[in-house]
């Protein structure tokens, strides 16, 4: 019997167990996702290589989301995945360089733009190694206007204001 009672005593003055609050534990991930959901959009990553040192800009605005041609010493590469090497590029030949062209018909054509119209342009954003010669440069935006890449940014490293 007194066994029993002790048994019951201990039931009755036990501390509850504290468990965890889900539905906090809910918000807190909510909100932390909308967070991250919100200032994610704000920034345009380009592809960095270490192959490509950038000129430098004060400009504000904003880079859009746009195919990206990479131009370092060695090759172009256009959305990360090498086109040409920059050796076989003719520098005293006038005109495209047919590799380049070739690949920029593909990505007009997987972007969606229609291609029976002649007035549309895409974008696109030359991420050009700051000692490349302008002749190539020349060559790259050449190849991109003729191919209906009008809208043609230059990467730049943004610089601070001084």
């Amino acid at each position: 019997m007194a066994l029993s009672k002790e048994k019951n005593w201990r039931r009755q003055n036990r501390k509850p167990s504290s468990g965890i609050n889900l539905v906090s534990l809910m918000d807190i991930f909510t909100i932390l996702v909308f967070f991250l959901l919100v200032n994610s959009s704000e920034v345009e990553v380009l592809p960095g290589k270490a192959s490509v040192r950038l000129p430098e800009s004060v400009s504000q605005e904003k880079p859009r989301e746009n195919l990206v041609i990479m131009v370092n010493q060695e090759a172009i590469l256009v959305q990360g995945r090498k086109v040409v090497d920059v050796d076989k590029i003719n520098a005293n030949a006038v005109g495209v360089i047919d590799e380049l062209q070739t690949e920029l018909q593909y990505q007009f054509s997987r972007l969606g733009f229609d291609s029976k119209n002649k007035t549309q342009v895409a974008p696109v954003t030359i991420m050009g190694d700051k000692s490349i010669p302008y002749h190539l440069l020349k060559k790259i935006m050449l190849t991109c206007a003729q191919n209906r890449f009008g809208n043609i940014s230059l990467a730049v490293q943004q610089k601070a204001d001084v």
